[in-house]
């Protein structure tokens, strides 16, 4: 154990990994969302792309793990488990797809995934139907397969509840519980699999310090009143984070 500690403590860009998962620390505490959107194209320039998958899902399950009983309180739970089963059935399908692809074009995709999501949102996409259970169900499935592929499991959820017109609170309760379910459901399809390798569980350990302090914080500061600044803060970091992540900076 020693020996992978000090491994993962040498890892090149480990600075950069850390302050992009405690930036997204923060945005997710206030926001509901950002975990990976904001981190994942860092990660993505000096981690396998498996690699990235399993060290945001062990930093996040521990970093937003003080903010989920809120986020249950806040939200509405039976929406969240009407999400979580489609993700469960499509889930194997990302991953399988995770499997078949190079480095670069899941960096490429990662990164074009977090330029879409708030690009949509800033320009004023709405949904105006109600969210019925076959919409949520669909929504699900959609993360699972995107979530498996990408590690982003919540372009399709937060497109669907930031676009409705639920209450801010909800909105971020309903979207925080979910990735942390989604999180959860991930690390049980994986570890059968045995994808979870020791030293990405290792530096998904060492960067879940700065992401539960970046948590804290964005929950500390969280208003409901103050939607409009929390929504263009977290929009620009997710996009220089994915600008960032585009090899062709490389």
């Amino acid at each position: 154990m020693p020996e992978v500690l000090s491994q993962t403590l040498s890892i090149p860009g480990l600075g950069w990994m850390v302050l992009a998962i405690f930036l997204a620390g923060m945005v997710r505490g206030f926001a509901g969302f950002g975990t990976a959107l904001v981190a994942l194209p860092i990660l993505g320039q000096y981690v396998p792309p498996i690699w990235t998958i399993v060290v945001i899902i062990v930093a996040d399950l521990i970093g937003a793990s003080l903010n989920v009983p809120r986020a249950l309180r806040d939200g509405q739970p039976k929406d969240v488990g009407v999400m979580l089963l489609g993700a469960v059935l499509a889930l194997p399908v990302g991953l399988s797809l995770l499997l078949a692809i190079s480095p670069e074009l899941f960096r490429y995709i990662v990164s074009i995934m977090a330029l879409i999501v708030p690009g949509l949102l800033m320009v004023g996409f709405r949904l105006r139907r109600p969210l019925t259970r076959p919409i949520l169900f669909g929504a699900g499935a959609a993360s699972g397969i995107l979530g498996g592929l990408s590690g982003l499991a919540g372009p399709p959820v937060i497109l669907l509840f930031m676009a409705s017109s639920r209450p801010v609170a909800a909105i971020r309760g309903n979207i925080m519980a979910y990735l942390f379910g989604f999180a959860l459901l991930t690390l049980l399809v994986l570890w059968p699999q045995g994808r979870l390798d020791l030293g990405a569980v290792m530096l998904g350990l060492v960067l879940a310090g700065p992401n539960l302090a970046g948590n804290m914080l964005g929950a500390a500061i969280f208003r409901p009143d103050r939607e409009r600044l929390y929504r263009v803060v977290g929009y620009t970091i997710t996009a220089v984070s994915a600008l960032s992540g585009l090899p062709l900076w490389d």
